[in-house]
């Protein structure tokens, strides 16, 4: 008996920036190879005629605007009909019908010729993050071309950002206990040469594919980004790294609960986790029932600020400036957290809270310490019962303030 699946509709996807030179004879060449296929462009806002070069080729296009790779797919995937996905690089040259005849829920194309490229760093990291986490040796751990079977986009999409997404969808197949299978192709591209845009290119690339394989979460918007908050807690005092910890443990195991009446309401949750841990990790660092429930307040407070990209690191700056807590660690996650490029999660919002909280302890004493945790416990009991960040945006200078420093 024969037991392969019937074929499913298929669309192919292009993510594309300023590949006018290459794009009509790319989607010539897929629209030949794949006559029943529809093919989606998204484009990262190229500066050339990439955009109209593909309509005029007859592929449906997006403009995106100008974000990572791995976004650029998932909106695609977003406007493609249910069905398997072909994902193609816009300046291929060669046919992608062998990923077509493989049963398997990703198929990954191996290049069977190789030229230029650098020195190979970028490409043994991606198979090393692979390997360490799903025991799985790919040859081809940055190829961008891949057939994915609605099975596996299920489980892959929304994709990592930038150019991590290749790693992470391998990573998520994988641990989905779905089939995935290298097949070699007579296939070319562009490929970076070993000059300065060169290595600044793959620089990004090993970036992104470090992150990728790591925790991500989904923000307010869609995007699936890296949870890089817990570097708060690195190299700091024992106080902040395990208030880091608790936080790390919420994002990665959490429920659907939200706010403090729902955990406690469901009882054995991360969050109340985090209720009774942070309290006695700031008792326990200041020797002081004031301090500890100011370190928890802070804390909370911080994470409920952190509902959309830069607010919580802009409060955490407001208020470091006037306690003289570190800085250093907001320059250096801002930029990120405003570009939507990584998330604070739990783990930074909490950790920045704690510091706020742990130099609000050394600088309040006596009844000006208990006015500030009554201050902080006003403000996370009217979070509870009104979303702070609804009240930011309408309030007219916090909005400008909160979308300072947004794209």
């Amino acid at each position: 008996m024969d037991r392969r699946r019937e074929p499913e509709p298929l669309t192919i996807l292009v993510a594309a920036r300023e590949e006018a030179d290459r794009i009509s004879e790319t989607i010539a060449a897929l629209r030949r190879d794949f006559p029943q296929s529809g093919v989606v462009v998204v484009d990262g806002d190229s500066a050339d005629v990439t955009a109209e070069r593909a309509e005029e080729a007859g592929a449906v296009v997006i403009r995106l605007g100008r974000r990572g790779k791995g976004e650029a797919l998932s909106a695609g995937e977003r406007a493609a009909p249910p069905g398997s996905l072909l994902l193609c690089d816009a300046d291929l040259r060669g046919s992608l019908e062998a990923l077509a005849r493989s049963d398997a829920d990703l198929v990954v194309a191996a290049f069977a010729r190789r030229s230029g490229g650098g020195f190979g760093i970028a490409k043994r990291a991606a198979r090393e993050l692979i390997r360490l986490r799903t025991g799985f040796v790919a040859r081809e751990p940055l190829s961008g071309q891949r057939r994915v079977s609605a099975r596996a986009r299920a489980a892959v999409f929304p994709l990592a950002p930038g150019f991590g997404c290749e790693v992470r969808m391998t990573i998520d197949v994988l641990r989905a206990g779905l089939a995935v299978e290298e097949v070699e192709a007579d296939l070319e591209h562009r490929e970076t040469g070993r000059d300065l845009a060169g290595f600044a290119h793959r620089g990004r690339q090993l970036l992104d594919l470090l992150l990728a394989a790591g925790p991500l979460a989904v923000n307010h918007r869609g995007l699936r980004l890296p949870l890089a908050g817990w570097v708060v807690g690195v190299r700091r005092n024992a106080a902040v790294s395990a208030v880091a910890a608790l936080g790390l443990a919420d994002d990665l195991w959490s429920g659907e609960e939200r706010g403090i009446r729902a955990h406690l309401a469901a009882r054995r949750t991360t969050g109340v986790l985090k209720l009774a841990g942070i309290p006695l990790v700031g008792l326990a660092a200041t020797r002081s029932l004031s301090g500890g429930l100011l370190v928890a307040g802070c804390a909370n407070l911080v994470n409920q600020l952190d509902t959309k990209p830069g607010r919580a690191v802009k409060a955490y700056a407001a208020a470091a400036l006037a306690l003289g807590a570190p800085l250093g660690v907001a320059v250096l996650l801002g930029p990120y957290d405003l570009r939507e490029r990584v998330m604070l999660g739990d783990a930074g919002s909490n950790a920045l809270g704690a510091l706020l909280g742990l130099k609000s302890v050394e600088r309040l004493h006596g009844w000006g310490r208990w006015a500030a945790v009554a201050a902080v416990a006003g403000l996370n009991v009217l979070g509870e019962r009104r979303s702070l960040g609804e009240l930011i945006e309408r309030t007219p200078v916090l909005r400008e303030l909160d979308a300072w420093g947004k794209p």
